[in-house]
Formats: C-alpha cells, sequence, structure tokens
C-alpha cells in the first residue's frame, strides 16, 4: 500500500514470485468511471473507492488459503478495514513510504499510467500512515524491499 508512484506494482510482482503466489494489481481492478475521473485530473472520493475495494475484498478473500499480493494505494485506515473485512489469518500490510518530491519525480515519469502527478498531493492529503505493518523506503531497491519484508515476516522459502 501507499501512494502513486510508491512502487507498489513493481514489489508485489516480485514479492509474489518469491513467495511462489498470485499477484493482482489493484489499478486493473478500477472501474472505467474511476479511470476516467483520475485521467481527467479529479480526486476518487470514498464512495467512487468502494466498490473498487470490495472487489479487492473479494479477491483477498478468494486467495486467503494459498495467498495473493494485492498491490493498492489503500490511503485511509478505513479502505483498509474494508480490505481486509472476512480474510482472518496471514494477513501482512507492506506500507511503502517516500517524499512527495521523490515520488512526484517518479509518477511523471510514467507514460503510460492512468493516474496524473497532479494527484499526488490530493493522495499525500488522504493518506492515513498505518501504525502496524512492515515500512518500506521507496529508497531501497526491490531485492532489498522483499529480503526486508522477508526478514520481518519471519517468511523462510
Amino acid at each position: 500500500m501507499g501512494v502513486s508512484g510508491c512502487g507498489k506494482s513493481t514489489l508485489g510482482v516480485a514479492l509474489a514470485k518469491y513467495l511462489d503466489i498470485p499477484f493482482f494489481d489493484g489499478d486493473d481492478y478500477h472501474p472505467t468511471e474511476n479511470i476516467q475521473k483520475m485521467t481527467e485530473g479529479a480526486p476518487l472520493e470514498d464512495s467512487d473507492r468502494e466498490p473498487w475495494l470490495t472487489r479487492l475484498n473479494q479477491i483477498a478473500r478468494e486467495h486467503q488459503g494459498a495467498g495473493a499480493v494485492i498491490a493498492c494505494s489503500a490511503l485511509k485506515e478505513s479502505y483498509r478495514q474494508l480490505l481486509q473485512k472476512g480474510v482472518e489469518k496471514n494477513l501482512l500490510w507492506i506500507y511503502l513510504y517516500g517524499t512527495y518530491p521523490e515520488l512526484v519525480e517518479r509518477v511523471s515519469g510514467r507514460a503510460s499510467h492512468f493516474m496524473p502527478a497532479t494527484l499526488l498531493q490530493s493522495q499525500f492529503e488522504t493518506l492515513e500512515p498505518p501504525n502496524y505493518g512492515i515500512h518500506i523506503a521507496v529508497s531501497l531497491s526491490v531485492d532489498q524491499a522483499v529480503s526486508k519484508i522477508a526478514e520481518d515476516a519471519k517468511i523462510s522459502r
């Protein structure tokens, strides 16, 4: 979890590969209306996010036995509560964090994503960082981040 440009998808793919479980990119499950709204530079409201978060929760519940990695911004605690509803075991939150200057540079350099850099500030304003889970600085390499997650979560292969 984390704001746009923090590396959720990149790290999620690597972590899923490391754990040999499926990866789901939350961006792939946004309704067309949400993508259109963000493409036009309008931030999403809670009511826009609810059906999307509900669908991601369904994916989490369907995979809680074998496991899955799901990349999702999950900016507010209420979003995280909805995402984890009914998921009773083996849930691990990973929060990717960085500064606004670090992330606006990353987001500005992406040509093929619907989220414009102009919306990053609204994500920082909405963000309620969790006081739980594993916190990963965006300055770490993907390999360093996967190693830190495995170590902190006591995951062995």
